[in-house]
């Protein structure tokens, strides 16, 4: 589990994927919620997905993580990280609750003649707009600083998509410049490419 605190009352929990978040995958896979990657899956392309997110960990590919949103007033624990509080959180012994909003995480893909990580969020309609996405992705990218295998981690929102363009920033990406990227498979979009040394400072 890692935990994560911004400036703003939210307050979020990450938790490692599991098999019981197929149900949560199904969630974000709709219309609005994959509106600039192409639109949604088909159950059997959803059942793919899953099962690569189960293995990144085995595989050493990355990590991927549900967003957890903490109750209001919830105690943030655990040591600070660029300004993020990040470490599991438990009281009595048992994880603190908390209910589940959305997606975050980091895989494997080759660019640029190098292999590098890739990372992308989802949050639920209705818990959008505050900040939720931010501090689950700062708290996901302080894990990938002292969990991923490579240097790089990279985003590729379209240039189409303001808000995920937003939270790259908000959450300490370096804006590389705009791209041609190819996602899903045998679609390319134009992207800004987005990147975070994670041997650097945090």
């Amino acid at each position: 589990m890692t935990t994560a605190r911004t400036g703003a009352p939210v307050r979020v929990r990450i938790e490692p994927w599991t098999d019981a978040d197929l149900a949560l995958l199904r969630r974000v896979n709709t219309p609005e919620m994959k509106k600039h990657v192409g639109g949604p899956e088909t159950e059997e392309q959803l059942l793919v997905r899953h099962g690569r997110y189960l293995d990144f960990v085995p595989s050493g590919l990355g990590c991927m993580y549900r967003i957890v949103l903490l109750p209001e007033g919830t105690a943030v624990g655990g040591e600070t990280v660029g300004g993020e509080t990040v470490g599991g959180e438990t009281v009595g012994g048992e994880a603190v609750g908390g209910e589940t909003v959305g997606t975050v995480g980091y895989g494997t893909r080759t660019w640029e003649g190098g292999t590098v990580h890739e990372m992308g969020w989802n949050v639920l309609p209705g818990f959008q707009g505050r900040g939720i996405a931010v501090a689950a992705t700062r708290a996901a990218v302080a894990a990938a600083r002292r969990e991923a295998a490579h240097r790089y981690l990279h985003a590729f929102p379209s240039v189409d998509n303001p808000a995920s363009n937003a939270v790259c920033a908000k959450a300490g990406f370096t804006l590389l410049g705009a791209t041609d990227f190819e996602f899903p498979p045998g679609r390319f979009m134009r992207s800004h490419n987005w990147r975070v040394d994670l041997r650097g400072s945090a």
